[in-house]
């Protein structure tokens, strides 16, 4: 006769995955202030995880899983120096650490988790190695996420992921790359890769390049979490705070993105009563923070972030300040010189301006080769052309745009936009 389950005892496997989640970056972030190296680092941290999984359901949760998976991971290390010829030649430093640290249970100090966690930041964002790899790695081993969940937010194989993973940690140890922030002239060319990582994880949540989705609203939470944790590291560096602000702003709108069957809702049509005013206004509160932290001198994030406030302050589509929008733009150009801001600029010129205004601006980028295959260059002039009564025209550039874009749902939108022509 089987017996139901305890429900008042926690489900050892899913409390398991539950404290990954929660604990593996500063588990791995722990372990690499002692080990000095992030891809040991994560081998002795699924050491543990392993353990878990073996120990928990016969013996039950610990009182303090976190403190558990540690204290396993550390004796993992001490045996693998014992073992290992080429650590024993540290041995003296790196054995000693250890061992002061195995006979505690409890935690380390907090500001001794936050200094691991943000030299953890720095070295899994290190601009040795490619933007691809720093993604891969990023959520690796910050955001607790498999390589195969990895794999199933870009759209590319599982052996794709892991490949980069292993050449990150590779190149990282190859390359000697110190696990440390760095200080001086480089925090700031360091932390705008940073940023531009977490930047970049969102924007794959926020507006998928591909497959058959819109949203994949785990990679925007994912972003998010790690842009708050990075906000809470360094809490006087205004950039850190203007992205916080940017992604929160931006992700107040997901759920008036997306129609009743998934099909994409552009932004002048959504209804604003749906937005989330909870993040607006953590959004606002973080820029706040930014605008007063620059002095008057904002940076491309804090720019960007106040471009996103003037959309989530206005109640109604009629009442956005285009005029205002349109100047933050050409402040942001001149900041980034980028086409694609360039491009944004051109919408808001339209908006405040008159279409002419914006196409003018389109025609003077068109050349540019960033833009080259991008489906937002036809996608926006067919917009205008449309508002100027240029009907085949705008269907013409809708239909190049559609045969650009690889994402499916923006595909059957722009379809559609040309049909209507």
């Amino acid at each position: 006769m089987t017996t139901a389950p305890d429900a008042h005892r926690p489900d050892p496997h899913r409390a398991v995955e539950a404290v990954w989640r929660i604990e593996a970056a500063r588990l791995i972030a722990g372990l690499a202030g002692l080990v000095r190296d992030v891809g040991l680092a994560e081998e002795l941290a699924q050491d543990a995880l392993v353990a878990a999984l073996e120990q928990w359901p016969a013996e039950g949760v610990p009182r303090n899983p976190g403190a558990w998976l540690m204290t396993v991971a550390r004796r993992r290390a001490i045996d693998l120096v014992r073992r290992n010829e080429r650590l024993r030649r540290n041995l003296a430093e790196l054995g000693h650490r250890l061992e002061q640290a195995e006979g505690r249970e409890e935690r380390p100090e907090p500001d001794e988790i936050e200094d691991d966690l943000l030299r953890l930041v720095f070295t899994a964002c290190h601009p040795a190695l490619s933007m691809e790899a720093r993604v891969a790695l990023t959520l690796r081993v910050l955001g607790g996420l498999t390589t195969e969940e990895i794999a199933r937010a870009f759209l590319v194989p599982e052996a794709t992921v892991a490949q980069r993973v292993v050449r990150a940690k590779r190149a990282l140890a190859d390359k000697g790359v110190p696990f440390e922030v760095p200080g001086g002239g480089e925090l700031a060319g360091r932390l705008a890769a940073v940023l531009e990582v977490i930047y970049l994880i969102f924007n794959e949540g926020y507006s998928a390049t591909a497959g058959d989705d819109w949203l994949r609203p785990a990679l925007c939470a994912d972003a998010l979490r790690l842009g708050r944790v990075l906000a809470g590291l360094m809490p006087g560096e205004p950039e850190v705070h203007g992205l916080v602000a940017l992604m929160e702003l931006h992700a107040s709108r997901s759920a008036a993105r997306v129609g009743p069957s998934g099909e994409p809702i552009l932004l002048l049509e959504q209804d604003r009563a749906r937005w989330d005013r909870l993040l607006v206004g953590r959004g606002l509160a973080a820029l706040r923070r930014a605008e007063h932290l620059s002095g008057g001198a904002p940076g491309p994030y804090v720019l960007q972030a106040a471009i996103a406030a003037c959309h989530a302050r206005a109640a109604a589509a009629a009442d956005t300040d285009w005029v205002r929008i349109a100047a933050l733009y050409e402040d942001l150009a001149k900041l980034l010189r980028s086409p694609v801001v360039e491009l944004n600029r051109a919408v808001a010129l339209s908006m405040a301006y008159g279409p002419q205004a914006g196409l003018g601006l389109l025609d003077q980028i068109a050349g540019e080769p960033a833009l080259r295959g991008y489906h937002l260059l036809p996608s926006v002039r067919g917009d205008l052309l449309f508002r100027l009564g240029r009907r085949e025209e705008a269907r013409a550039e809708f239909e190049r745009a559609a045969a650009l874009t690889r994402n499916t749902r923006e595909r059957a939108l722009l379809q559609d936009r040309a049909a209507a022509c």
